[in-house]
């Protein structure tokens, strides 16, 4: 049996040393950095791929016309919502990767890794108790940026304020209510989300005249003004459909309500009902259909 000597087993032990660890340490790095490439390349081809059936959705009818153009739902929106999603992935998945090539790095160095880990979970434990609000803010915006809730120009009730939207982040929403003053909301403190500005928008309009007046005739008189109204820019740019005529809506006290009922793009409603009402009382009158009787005057009325 041949027997070796000190000096045999010197230059083996100094080759490990000087070029086994660094090698592994550079394979490590360069398969990490390679993993990372292959995955921000994977997300790339996914978002490029949600971009793209975006844009190829044929849109047919005037309301998803008018929807895809004056609401939320249009192509541009939805590119910004995958490019935030798919900047959100590319960090998360760097973050992990290189954690977990550090952690690599540090076992070949013969770091023990037991005692860093028990007290990274106990640190973590105790920064997950001190900032729960903290992180239950990012993920409520994580989910709200990635289904699309709301975003900027939405007009929106969070339950504690009702604005329009300025500012989305992980953390906090800002919206300015009618009053002009701006609100700062936490995500992780949004129960619920009731947004006016996604889809359409309905504008229900009740005309008053008269109990002993023709009621046919007053519903042809605005179904008149709805035809006319449809036609006519910038009417029938926001109008996704033409106004319908419902018919009567309650008869009380000598007063019979007859109701349009319009779908317009969020937001359109309220100058659409003013422009109806003024067009239907002029046309009312001009076809010498009255309105309700005003009540009689009382001299103590005003003591």
């Amino acid at each position: 049996m041949p027997d070796f000597t000190v000096s045999d087993q010197l230059p083996v032990t100094i080759w490990d040393r000087l070029l086994g660890t660094p090698l592994m340490i550079a394979g490590i790095v360069v398969i990490a950095l390679f993993l990372r490439w292959v995955v921000h390349r994977a997300i790339r081809k996914v978002i490029a791929m949600m971009e793209q059936r975006s844009a190829e959705r044929v849109t047919s009818g005037r309301a998803t016309r008018v929807l895809r153009q004056a609401t939320g739902l249009d192509n541009e929106r939805r590119k910004q919502r995958a490019a935030t999603v798919g900047s959100l992935l590319r960090s998360i998945s760097t973050v992990l990767i290189f954690t977990i090539a550090a952690l690599t790095i540090m076992a070949e160095l013969g770091v023990p890794l037991a005692p860093l880990l028990t007290s990274a979970g106990i640190g973590g434990v105790a920064l997950g108790f001190g900032a729960q609000s903290l992180v239950k803010d990012f993920l409520s915006g994580i989910f709200m940026i990635m289904e699309d809730q709301y975003g900027v120009g939405d007009v929106i009730d969070t339950g504690e304020a009702i604005g329009t939207v300025e500012e989305v982040t992980l953390r906090v929403t800002r919206l300015r209510d009618a009053a002009g003053v701006v609100w700062y909301v936490r995500n992780g403190e949004i129960i619920r989300i009731g947004n006016k500005s996604q889809g359409w928008a309905v504008a229900l309009i009740d005309i008053p005249i008269a109990y002993d007046q023709p009621v046919e005739k007053a519903l042809d008189t605005l179904r008149t003004v709805t035809r006319t109204i449809d036609d006519e820019s910038p009417w029938k740019e926001v109008l996704l459909e033409e106004p319908q005529v419902a018919g009567v809506e309650s008869v009380s006290g000598g007063v019979v309500t007859l109701r349009i009922i319009a779908k317009t793009v969020p937001g359109e409603q309220y100058a659409l009902s003013r422009e109806v009402r003024e067009r239907s009382k002029n046309a009312l009158d001009a076809a010498g259909i009255r309105g309700p009787a005003l009540p009689p005057y009382s001299a103590g009325a005003g003591i």
